[in-house]
């Protein structure tokens, strides 16, 4: 039995250079893993099995097991496993929940069938699943580009911490809601990923004005009642306010475990559910090959 732990993210930066020809966007980010996660346990079997309320109908629908069933195709692994998930990340929260699963799905059953397979094979793989599974081969720090398949780890940013609202907004294809409100007025040249990629080449501290995320200029449009959240941390004292992902999950950074959890009690006093997390490098996050 092996046992992997599937670590959530935030994008730091995230900017949308245009729209490319193939239909999707260019994008250049830098995501940072944190220690909320999941945990999968796996074992061998004679067939695929997924344990994880509540199941997906359709393989084709779960990122776990399309991991696994692109992961015999690429190798022609007739093997099997059960995998048991427990989710420790908010679901369709803009951490890249899902992304992070199908990872650690494709690292533990590679250990598990002994299909030999390095991070560059891995992260191949991976692109057939999402755009952002390939980084959490990799975790820590890391530039994303193109459609976020292209991955550059970078110097780990100084012990940051977090503290995180979770929305109870749900909008079906959310993602897709928001690229579709983005026009040449929100696309950008790259240079404040690039502003903050130099900042983490020169182990400089991460300056809270350098985050940026473009989603921000659309997201009210798309989650209603969202900005009553932002104010809700603000009133809580978070120093600057960022949407996570896609969303609907908002984030604060701060420098110690003192100060997140302050903001978290006071959120908790307004009757707002916060999560207070930790970045996590990539020595920690990158899930074992071997």
């Amino acid at each position: 039995m092996l046992t992997v732990s599937a670590y959530a993210k935030v994008n730091l930066t995230l900017e949308v250079l245009g729209k490319r020809s193939d239909g999707y966007h260019e994008i250049r980010t830098v995501l940072q893993t944190i220690d909320l996660h999941d945990t999968l346990v796996c074992q061998p079997a004679q067939d695929i099995e997924l344990l994880s309320p509540p199941l997906t109908a359709r393989a084709e629908d779960n990122l776990v097991l399309r991991a696994a069933l692109m992961l015999q195709q690429a190798t022609g692994c007739k093997k099997g496993a059960v995998l048991s998930l427990t989710k420790g990340i908010p679901a369709a929260a803009g951490m890249g929940g899902g992304s992070s699963d199908a990872a650690a799905a494709l690292c533990v059953l590679n250990r598990l069938w002994g299909t030999g397979l390095g991070r560059e094979a891995l992260a191949r793989v991976a692109a057939g699943l999402g755009s952002d599974v390939a980084f959490f081969l990799y975790g820590g720090t890391a530039l994303a580009e193109g459609r976020g398949e292209i991955i550059t780890p970078l110097p780990a940013t100084p012990d940051l911490w977090l503290v995180i609202v979770r929305p109870p907004l749900e909008v079906p294809e959310k993602t897709a809601s928001l690229y579709s409100r983005l026009d040449s007025r929100h696309f950008s040249d790259g240079r404040a990923t690039a502003a903050l990629v130099s900042q983490l080449n020169r182990r400089q501290r991460l300056e809270p004005d350098l985050l940026y995320n473009v989603f921000e200029a659309v997201a009210p449009e798309v989650f209603p009642g969202l900005h009553g959240y932002c104010q809700s941390l603000i009133a809580a004292e978070a120093p600057v306010v960022h949407l996570a992902g896609s969303g609907p999950s908002l984030f604060t950074v701060v420098g110690d475990r003192s100060q997140a959890e302050a903001i978290s009690g006071r959120l908790s006093a307004r009757d707002v559910a916060s999560y207070v997390a930790r970045t996590v490098d990539a020595e920690t996050a990158a899930p074992q090959l071997a």
